[in-house]
């Protein structure tokens, strides 16, 4: 069996960036599960992963546009410090979610100042070419349950995005995925780097 679209895949992976600086890697977190086609991983390494079969060990650089895109500096903004009600004590890396007219995302604290915090919704990614070395170890069809949800159930992996929440029996709330949710995880996993033992997790 090969990997193509509605099929769900396992592989294994240690991702670096341009400096050989390992980023984030599958080898704590176990293999990472995704459902091929439907945007739960980074659409570069999504299209190298097309058509490999089980067994299949390969190097592929990512570039960011593929990736986690190009950083963009209008996502950097400043913010009256009284948006941030009942936090105290606000500090430059600390993360919280936004709502924006794209939905919701993830900004990162840069800087904060007596009235202002500066805030960046860029990926912590962003604008880096990503190197993954990658093996498939397993590839197999989805259910029809897997597939309305979007991302494959797979025991204590959180869904297929390698978080370590336990999906329980049906995906439901208990594990943050819900329906329609691409992996669970969304863009960002509150941490720098690619976060949560994703790899190359939307």
């Amino acid at each position: 069996m090969n990997i193509e679209k509605d099929r769900v895949v396992s592989l294994t992976y240690t991702l670096t960036d341009t400096a050989g600086k390992v980023l984030d890697s599958s080898t704590e977190t176990g293999p990472l599960s995704y459902l091929h086609g439907n945007g739960n991983i980074i659409p570069g390494l999504e299209k190298a992963l097309e058509g490999k079969g089980e067994g299949a060990a390969f190097k592929v650089t990512v570039p960011a546009a593929e990736a986690y895109g190009e950083r963009d500096e209008h996502l950097v903004v400043n913010v009256p410090r009284d948006r941030f009600q009942g936090v105290a004590d606000i500090q430059a890396g600390m993360q919280f979610e936004a709502e924006t007219a794209e939905g919701s995302r993830l900004v990162t604290v840069t800087k904060v100042s007596p009235d202002m915090v500066t805030v960046d919704a860029n990926h912590a990614l962003a604008g880096q070419d990503l190197n993954f070395d990658v093996e498939v170890v397993a590839i197999r069809a989805a259910t029809a349950e897997e597939l309305s949800h979007g991302h494959p159930h797979v025991e204590h992996q959180g869904c297929g995005c390698g978080c370590g929440d336990d999906c329980g029996d049906g995906c439901g709330d208990d594990c943050g995925c819900g329906d329609g949710d691409e992996c669970g995880c969304g863009d960002d996993h509150g941490e720098e780097g690619s976060g949560c033992g994703c790899g190359g997790c939307r």
